[in-house]
């Protein structure tokens, strides 16, 4: 088994699952348990200043040249998310994947199918990793942390091997949104870098959404049911009446590539009063923009049926489109693309349906692309990962440093 495997597989063995309700950092404290694993890990690789701080791991190799080599970074996440258990992961490998159903969990029946995810025809004679059904496995992100460890031992047992400071760290709360929140981009100390974070092989992404978040509070009355005619004014039927005013073929279900959506992802009510919870995103600043304004315009539209006060709306962005801040310095995309087409991997420029840290720490003075882990079905009982996309990711990171080092040393 690869050095990249057998660290994949001690790490997801870490439940490390955050929690969006808890207001520390991080999020749940059983994150630091892989927390102190790697920083004791990165101690024994010899990294300068390996710690954890506000329960970031941060871990420097120093330069092996003189030469004016940037200082380039790789960032992964050790939470998963809380949409699915991360407690007690069996992961399972499936060598020589013949095509047909993989039986999950046979005390639950579960299968992963080719009929339900025709991508694992891709993988046909190689070998998965998958869950056993009960848990998600936690490729996003412990396959990233393996990847960027796995690259990090290979050069420290080949110093002869040109390179320049390369920055790591592991972030907590990514999947809550607040992975960058205490992120030291000083103190890392690189010039650039690249999250470990996608998805299949190939993946290459520094376009994400704009992304922002609405909160929509109906207020109804509520008197008796016996005697309500003219009276009652039933908040939850005013806020089905907002929801179905906002266009049916702009949600997740309906779009992919670069449209845009409205996303309806909660509701709490009664006659009372109803909460409606939303995310809005798009790609195109102007067309975000667009959104938000339709969602304010249709509660004017429905007070003025209603009456004023019936209905509000409160939009907090969350994060923006990397591509402003990644363009200026394009080179890191161009370095990465090549980086894959030398090791034989085919590169997929294609945008982030959903946020990053590395769109935070772009607008924090980072850019910070994104490159694939391998994985598929992320935050799910059916999430599975191809061992030879991880070990091609290895090649890829390490083929990155040696072309910065090539390129500063004509």
């Amino acid at each position: 088994m690869s050095s990249v495997i057998e660290r994949f597989l001690r790490y997801v063995a870490i439940d490390t699952q955050s929690n969006e309700e808890s207001q520390t950092t991080p999020s749940t404290g059983k994150q630091l348990n892989l927390a102190r694993l790697l920083e004791q890990e990165l101690k024994e690789l010899g990294l300068q200043d390996a710690r954890i701080q506000e329960g970031y791991v941060y871990g420097t190799l120093p330069a092996n040249s003189t030469k004016a080599i940037p200082a380039i970074g790789f960032i992964a996440h050790m939470d998963t998310s809380p949409d699915f258990s991360g407690t007690d992961v069996k992961a399972q490998l499936v060598e020589n994947y013949d095509g047909q159903d993989i039986l999950l969990n046979p005390e639950h029946n579960l299968v992963l199918s080719p009929a339900d995810f025709p991508e694992l025809l891709d993988y046909i004679g190689k070998t998965l990793i998958t869950t056993d059904g009960t848990t998600l496995l936690g490729a996003d992100d412990k396959a990233g942390i393996a990847e960027i460890m796995t690259a990090i031992a290979y050069l420290t047992a080949h110093p002869e091997i040109e390179h320049g400071t390369i920055c790591v760290a592991f972030t907590p709360d990514e999947e809550i949104g607040r992975g960058a929140d205490q992120f030291d981009v000083a103190g890392f100390g690189a010039d650039f870098a690249y999250t470990v974070d996608g998805g299949s092989i190939g993946e290459l992404e520094y376009e994400n959404f704009n992304a922002a978040k609405a909160i929509v509070k109906v207020k109804g009355r509520n008197v008796h049911p016996g005697n309500a005619k003219n009276k009652m004014i039933n908040s939850i039927l005013l806020a089905n009446e907002y929801i179905v005013k906002l266009p049916p073929q702009e949600t997740p279900a309906t779009t992919e590539g670069y449209e845009g959506f409205y996303h309806l992802n909660d509701i709490r009510g009664d006659v009372e009063e109803t909460t409606l919870y939303y995310i809005i995103r798009d790609f195109a600043e102007d067309s975000f923009a667009k959104r938000k304004e339709t969602m304010l315009n249709l509660a004017e539209e429905c007070n003025k049926k209603y009456g004023s006060g019936h209905f509000h709306v409160e939009i907090t962005d969350q994060y923006k489109n990397m591509k402003e801040k990644i363009q200026p310095v394009m080179h890191i995309v161009d370095k990465a693309q090549k980086a894959m087409e030398t090791v034989g991997v085919k590169p997929l420029i294609k945008p982030i349906r959903g946020g990053t840290d590395g769109s935070r720490l772009s607008f924090m003075g980072l850019p910070t692309p994104n490159l694939f882990t391998g994985g598929h079905n992320y935050h799910g009982r059916y999430e599975f990962i191809p061992t030879f996309a991880m070990e091609k990711s290895v090649e890829v990171i390490l083929r990155i440093i040696e072309l910065y080092a090539e390129e500063h040393s004509n």
